[in-house]
């Protein structure tokens, strides 16, 4: 891979868009790898990931203009394909992904933040939706807002992002890195089954009425069930219960 890398942390795995010099900028080679690094993810032994871009200044900083500038009607259409086929993988990747977000996230590198299921950000990060942010922007911050940031075309600052419900934190930089490794972490150490199946039902859910999203709740509820992962958990709690009620000494009024 030329301009993505990929570290393994325990059960957590770390993409990194390692284009500074373009400002970690999306171009055909950059979403060619994004994918195929995605692909390869072993998700036997990963459990979360985090995706960021290299440098301080952009987690990415949009789609390549230089590559985008000499496109045809038909090949803007397909590329925008590509770009939609890749965020779509991650958005719909069966773990969680974290965006850590260290400064420009503009129109490609702010949808493919949105298409992450956590975002944070450094206080340095700067958002620009476009065109290609009509429909998750609005699912995150609602229709509203969504029209307003896209038909004005204005960048918002960490600050406003998270006023408004676009990230979840803000960071000095030099925190962010660590913080999203250490909320992969966190996810990791959860249930892999039940972490899976709850991003399957947001995702889902979201998607259809409440009578339907239900249904797929109750049967990735039911799904859960006889695997190793909830006899373990409700063995320990049925056991820690068990202790608990143990120690427990009768009040004696002498």
């Amino acid at each position: 891979m030329e301009f993505i890398t990929y570290e393994q942390e325990g059960f957590v795995g770390v993409v990194t868009i390692n284009r500074p010099k373009a400002l970690n900028a999306l171009n055909s080679q950059v979403l060619d790898e994004l994918e195929a690094t995605f692909d390869a993810i072993d998700l036997d032994t990963t459990r979360a990931v985090v995706l960021t871009g290299a440098g301080e200044k952009s987690f990415v900083a949009g789609a390549d203009i230089g590559e985008m500038s000499t496109l045809t009607k038909a090949e803007g259409e397909a590329f925008g394909k590509k770009g939609n086929d890749v965020f779509r993988k991650i958005e719909t990747f069966p773990i969680p992904v974290i965006a850590a977000i260290n400064g420009f996230a503009l129109g490609g590198g702010c949808e493919i933040s949105m298409s992450c299921d956590i975002r944070i950000c450094s206080e340095n990060a700067v958002f620009g939706p476009v065109c290609g942010g009509t429909q998750r922007l609005a699912r995150l911050v609602g229709a509203g807002m969504a029209k307003q940031m896209i038909y004005t075309a204005r960048n918002i600052k960490a600050d406003e992002a998270y006023r408004i419900g676009l990230v979840n934190a803000v960071y000095p930089l030099e925190e962010l890195l660590p913080a999203a490794k250490k909320m992969a972490a966190g996810i990791a150490a959860n249930a892999p089954i039940a972490v899976r199946n709850c991003k399957k039902a947001i995702n889902g859910g979201s998607q259809v009425d409440m009578d339907t999203a239900i249904v797929i709740e109750e049967k990735l509820f039911g799904d859960c069930f006889e695997t190793e992962d909830q006899k373990a958990g409700m063995g320990n709690f049925l056991e820690k219960d068990k202790e608990k009620k143990l120690k427990v000494v009768p009040f004696q009024n002498k």
